[in-house]
């Protein structure tokens, strides 16, 4: 039994260190390999820049980094806005774009809860900006498809 269970441990070890690990991508790399992959693959990979910025921009906040907090919310919407044209261009990852941006707004409203009063406003911007990304997103989906 013992044999078994390091032959498996071994096996997740090895398969670990072979597969190429898309994490220790830098966030350029990953901006970079969105503006040149095929529209269709654009929305995932713009929404995962969009991620990481969520996840520097709640970093930034524990920090108090005000700064790099505010430039990493702009980079939010600014991720999310290249997503959401891009699944609206290719008609390709609409329910997973609208999905991943609804994410990421209910994560910017959780932290505005819990910042100054004066900081409030770009989050909130930033927030509205996701919801309207969103509803071109379920419009795209779901909208009218008779011509009246």
């Amino acid at each position: 039994m013992r044999k078994l269970v390091g032959t498996i441990v071994l096996f997740l070890l090895a398969a670990a260190t072979v597969s190429p690990g898309k994490s220790d991508e830098t966030i350029e790399q990953l901006i970079a390999r969105a503006d040149a992959a095929r529209p269709d693959q654009q929305p995932d990979l713009y929404l995962q820049v969009a991620q990481r910025e969520l996840k520097s921009a709640t970093e930034s906040y524990k920090a108090d980094k005000t700064e790099e907090f505010r430039a990493a919310v702009q980079q939010i919407v600014k991720y999310s806005d290249s997503a959401h044209s891009a699944a609206l261009h290719s008609g390709k990852h609409l329910k997973s774009a609208e999905i991943k941006i609804r994410e990421i707004a209910i994560r910017l409203r959780d932290i505005k809860l819990n910042i100054e009063a004066d900081e409030q406003p770009p989050v909130q911007a930033a927030i509205d900006r996701l919801e309207g990304f969103r509803t071109e997103l379920l419009h795209s989906m779901f909208g009218s498809k008779s011509n009246d």
